[in-house]
């Protein structure tokens, strides 16, 4: 044995007590430390609240942001007990607060649905505070207690006051702590956006939001919905153009799971079908959207045979055809949900997928039947879905890849690089043939491939697949990225690690820019959500003085680099030209060089709000485009180079 071996024995493992493991690995608990992690505790102390509602004892609830960046959520649930706990000899207050899976839904005696299913939420939130303060309305008393510093206990519970007999819930505030998290600055939209989801899956509850930060939200914004996952359809499709005159409802329960399903067809191309558990969102799916899928698939095809829309020779409606253009909302209220993974982003339960397609096939076949009309109008759009899912079939046949020859020489446009490895190669999309040779002329060739574009690709938000792939420019781009599309789409066969959009930093440019995601989004959503997607940034302004050149992204960029030069500095400023005006040398240095470039990633971190993004900004309705473009237009009055 080496004589310099390091000691090792009992002195050297760590036993981690109390709140110190979560602050230790903050990480383990709440995902991240970034700015979502930071909302994340904000989710955790509303779950508590919303799980009163869920049992039926909590009707109201408040979330305050605070001067100084602390949180308020306040309910009129029952409240927290305030006896001690037989096991810890602590106040239950204090032991929610202060013990790690400590809580009221582990037996089913406490709640019979909750979202938050772990019983550390509260305990966690603690440990990453500076500080929490916990306030418990209980048989006409008043009591608080006090915790700092990750949840030491500064104040033991203690009644403070006395109260109407009547009144009861819970009051928590908490500031996270700054050394914990990348930042400390509470988002008001994002809370927003969750806000109002939450008050649209709780049909009555009523949420309010106010931040206290501006002197000018005195009263907040207050989210109630008594048509609950009925006006979630409708929210959401608020911009579009429905085919239906009403929204199907549809509920049901059987053995202590309530079901219940809100949709609506529309003209569009695209579907947007959301599922939740207990209030959580199952991303990936699950058995309760898998039960409606299969139920959605069958009755259409069952309709549309018995009332001769489809011929006996004809082949089914698939499941693609009969969700084109449909937006839905799945909700399933669980006792015992067991989830898949640790995000809970999708529904494992084989019971559900039962009960779903019997809710949803009963209710839905009752209303085609009282509903002719629409159901005419649905079966009609269904059907020329999937006609033109076989012109996409025919048209795809065009994009197959059929050797290393036919992507290199494919139209002459695709300037590949030599190295066959995807996870060291990138591709280049640039706006316009000129800037395209620049950058083939600057580019690395070994892991550096460029496809210029000529003028603006189809917009697909106003377009089916088939059509889209008639179109030259797409047809080009899905055969570089060698993936396929649509059912034959495979996230394995991707070429590139990175797909870098290149643009001028113009309104063409962004227009151009706009279009290419609107693509990757609707056609291509796995490259993005797998962070392949990037924005090249080119510089705006480039500040020459003496043998050095600094280039800069934006004014405010310019302006604090001026600002760090000596006061006698001679400089010279640049505004930086088009991309098709850059030599080679120029574009590769300041845009396409792996040691100085910046590269925007493009994520989806929330689905629903990046559909409404697409829609509102490509969608086929004008005045939401208008009024976003008058909300968010900065008009410049005089630039000074």
């Amino acid at each position: 044995m080496a004589e310099n071996q390091e000691h090792y024995d009992v002195s050297d493992i760590q036993v981690l007590e109390g709140l110190e493991a979560v602050r230790k690995r903050p990480g383990m608990y709440i995902g991240t430390t970034d700015v979502k992690g930071l909302h994340h505790l904000v989710w955790e102390i509303v779950d508590n609240s919303i799980d009163e509602a869920l049992a039926g004892y909590c009707n109201n609830i408040e979330i305050v942001i605070n001067k100084g960046n602390s949180i308020t959520v306040k309910d009129n649930g029952r409240g927290i007990p305030v006896g001690i706990h037989p096991k810890t000899g602590l106040s239950t207050v204090e032991t929610v607060y202060t013990v790690l899976h400590a809580g009221g839904k582990f037996g089913g005696g406490g709640y019979k649905v909750s979202g938050g299913l772990h019983g550390v939420g509260a305990s966690v939130v603690n440990a990453l505070s500076l500080w929490t303060t916990v306030t418990v309305y209980h048989d006409g008393k008043i009591y608080e207690a006090k915790f700092k510093d990750g949840g030491h206990i500064a104040q033991k519970l203690t009644v403070i006051g006395e109260c109407e007999k009547e009144r009861t819930g819970t009051t928590v505030s908490f500031k996270p702590d700054p050394e914990i998290f990348d930042t400390d600055i509470f988002d008001y939209e994002t809370l927003k956006t969750r806000v109002r989801e939450l008050a649209f899956l709780n049909k009555g509850l009523r949420l309010t939001l106010r931040d206290d930060r501006d002197d000018e939200d005195t009263t907040g914004e207050t989210f109630h919905y008594e048509g609950g996952i009925s006006e979630y359809v409708k929210y959401l499709n608020r911009n579009k153009t429905p085919i239906q005159s009403d929204i199907i409802h549809l509920q049901g329960k059987d053995e202590g799971v309530f079901f219940e399903v809100a949709m609506q067809y529309t003209t569009g191309y695209t579907d947007n079908i959301y599922s939740f558990v207990n209030n959580i969102n199952t991303h990936d799916g699950g058995t309760h959207e898998e039960g409606v899928r299969r139920a959605l698939t069958r009755v259409l095809n069952n309709y549309a045979r018995k009332n001769k829309f489809l011929k006996d020779k004809d082949d089914p409606l698939s499941g693609d055809d009969v969700k084109e253009g449909l937006t839905m909302i799945v909700s399933c209220k669980h006792p015992n949900p067991q989830f898949e993974g640790q995000t809970k982003g999708r529904l494992g339960n084989s019971e559900v997928r039962k009960l779903a397609d019997k809710v949803f096939s009963e209710g839905f076949e009752r209303y085609l039947l009282e509903h002719p009309d629409e159901a005419k109008i649905i079966v009609e759009k269904n059907m020329t879905a999937a006609r033109a899912r076989v012109a996409a079939k025919k048209a795809r046949e065009l994009t197959r890849r059929k050797s290393d020859l036919d992507v290199i020489n494919f139209g002459g446009k695709l300037n590949d690089c030599k190295d066959k490895d995807p996870s060291k190669c990138e591709i280049f999309l640039v706006e316009g043939d000129s800037a395209g040779g620049s950058a083939v002329k600057g580019r690395d060739s070994m892991t550096q491939a460029i496809l210029p574009l000529r003028g603006k690709i189809l917009n697909v938000e106003k377009a089916r697949l088939d059509r889209a792939l008639s179109n030259e420019e797409i047809r080009t781009i899905i055969t570089a990225f060698g993936t396929g599309i649509g059912q034959e789409f495979d996230l394995k066969k991707l070429r590139y690690d990175k797909i870098i959009i290149m643009t001028d930093a113009d309104v063409d440019g962004s227009h151009i820019r706009v279009l290419l995601l609107t693509l990757f989004y609707r056609f291509f959503r796995p490259i993005v959500e797998a962070g392949h997607v990037y924005a090249a940034q080119p510089p705006l302004f480039c500040i020459k003085h003496g043998k050095t050149r600094k280039y800069v992204l934006n004014e405010a960029e310019r302006d604090a680099y001026l600002a760090s030069l000596n006061p006698n500095t001679k400089y010279e400023i640049a505004r930086m030209k088009g991309l098709g005006e850059m030599d080679a040398d120029e574009l590769y240095e300041t845009t396409m060089d792996i040691n100085n470039r910046i590269l925007r990633k493009i994520t989806v971190d929330d689905a629903v709000a990046a559909d409404e993004a697409f829609n509102k900004l490509m969608g086929e309705e004008v005045e939401p485009r208008r009024k976003f473009i008058e909300d968010n237009a900065v008009f410049v009055k005089n630039l000074d180079i």
